[in-house]
């Protein structure tokens, strides 16, 4: 029997359609091979394009924001103020339509002289030394704030971290722009309470434009205790 299914293999191994049927297997078995590579290919292009989004996913979150910015606060439509801004956040702020840039921190200033520069930002400085703040600081300031188109432009009031700043603008919202004292100090609060070297140079400048407009402005608060030592 086993003889039989032998010569019978031989004659069919030897037919036409026998070898056809041969190639067309190899042909298959290579085609498979062909598609797992490819499929293996692909894979690890999408893993490595996967590892290059993810790092560049990374890198977007790692890009500047004004929430970076030490005590930024936007104080009114053409107000902000901040604590002492980068380069980076500069370019932002000139994207958000800042035009000026008035800096209250006192000694040599050429950095930011040069950064405001590049970026096509108009700068002025008001050093305003923090154990001597005066009346002719504020009303320097003054004087260039309303300078300002406030229809077209914006400006930012900066120092260190804001505490000059952020007395500086509760100032001039109450004393030239006629805002509600209440509403001004809830963001002079949220930075710092002024001390007692503040409060009187504060008061100084109240009382000014107190007897210059014939109002009776005044702060809602008293002066934080002085710091025991």
């Amino acid at each position: 029997m086993k003889k039989h299914q032998s010569a019978a293999l031989k004659i069919l191994k030897g037919t036409p359609s026998f070898q056809t049927s041969k190639r067309s297997l190899a042909v298959c078995a290579a085609c498979i091979s062909l598609v797992l590579g490819l499929s293996a290919h692909a894979n690890a292009y999408h893993e490595d394009n996967s590892t290059v989004q993810t790092g560049g996913q990374t890198q977007m979150n790692t890009k500047p924001t004004l929430a970076t910015l030490t005590n930024f606060q936007k104080n009114a439509p053409f107000m902000y103020s901040s604590g002492l801004p980068d380069a980076s956040h500069l370019s932002l702020l000139k994207e958000e339509g800042v035009t000026h840039v008035i800096d209250l921190i006192p000694g040599n200033r050429t950095s930011e002289i040069l950064t405001t520069s590049e970026l096509g930002l108009d700068y002025f400085n008001v050093p305003v030394d923090w154990e001597g703040p005066t009346l002719a600081n504020f009303l320097n300031y003054a004087a260039f704030m309303q300078s300002v188109d406030i229809e077209k432009d914006k400006v930012l009031t900066h120092c260190k971290l804001n505490w000059r700043g952020a007395a500086f603008t509760y100032l001039y919202r109450i004393n030239v722009l006629g805002e509600s004292e209440q509403a001004a100090k809830k963001d002079l609060m949220a930075i710092w309470h002024p001390n007692p070297t503040w409060y009187a140079f504060m008061n100084d400048v109240i009382s000014h434009y107190n007897e210059v407009n014939g109002k009776q402005v005044a702060m809602s608060f008293e002066a934080a205790a002085p710091e025991s030592h």
